[in-house]
């Protein structure tokens, strides 16, 4: 979990892992050099479980997130941002979906919550491959959930954003797929001023994103990017 100034929100976001009913599990925090009381907030908290790790220097989220990787002992990695939150039933739901089905690389159906107070569910699709990502990029980094042992070590392009695509991209690239639990077991929080809710801004990232980190040539990068739009749409209005 990066956070970065993140004091009021960031303690309900660790209430949901906290109180997961799958309990065998360590939550890294890494915090990017926050200006307010984000760190006081994690540490009042007072859980063995919770390692917060201070960053001297602001990184981005990429940069925090391969410091948790690296430090991160267990076999399975989750991932969640510090405004976001999970089902009680998240880890243990898909721990069993993961080792019921030898699966190595699963994403799960997740709610997202409009600045309007709308909540849409995005599900998810059964199978994801490389080129089926690049046309919809609808895995929701927090619903993501790796397995070591069978993807083997990875980390996160130092990009400032996308970078959770690329780097899903890049495994899925080695011929792995992933697999969807289609149940809606996080909840994304949209803020007004992300970059979530702007969709120029995001449309114009995944554009940088094809051209510079997958390095498509501009005739893909055009059909990828179209069939983008349209999954973009359609998750918005469905």
């Amino acid at each position: 979990m990066p956070s970065y100034n993140s004091s009021a929100c960031i303690k309900r976001t660790i209430s949901s892992v906290l109180h997961q009913t799958y309990q065998d599990f360590e939550l890294l925090i890494i915090d990017d050099c926050s200006s307010d009381a984000t760190c006081e907030v994690i540490e009042a908290i007072g859980d063995e479980r919770i390692r917060l790790i201070r960053l001297t220097e602001n990184g981005g989220s990429a940069v925090a997130r391969n410091i948790g990787l690296e430090e991160a002992k267990g076999r399975y990695i989750a991932f969640l941002d510090s405004d976001d939150s999970w089902h009680p039933e998240k880890l243990a739901r898909q721990h069993d979906f993961m080792t019921a089905n030898g699966i190595g690389f699963s994403f799960t159906a997740y709610y997202r919550n409009e600045p309007s107070g709308k909540q849409r569910l995005v599900p998810a699709p059964a199978e994801m491959t490389y080129h089926k990502l690049l046309r919809n990029t609808i895995i929701g980094c927090l619903t993501v959930m790796i397995d070591r042992t069978i993807v083997g070590h990875f980390k996160m392009p130092n990009i400032r954003t996308r970078q959770d695509t690329a780097t899903w991209l890049s495994i899925l690239k080695t011929g792995i797929s992933a697999h969807g639990l289609n149940e809606g077991l996080a909840y994304y929080q949209v803020e007004a001023n992300s970059l979530s809710a702007n969709k120029t801004k995001m449309m114009q990232q995944t554009w940088k994103m094809y051209r510079e980190q997958e390095q498509l040539n501009y005739i893909a990068t055009l059909y990828n990017f179209t069939g983008y739009v349209y999954q973009a749409i359609k998750k918005r209005i469905s």
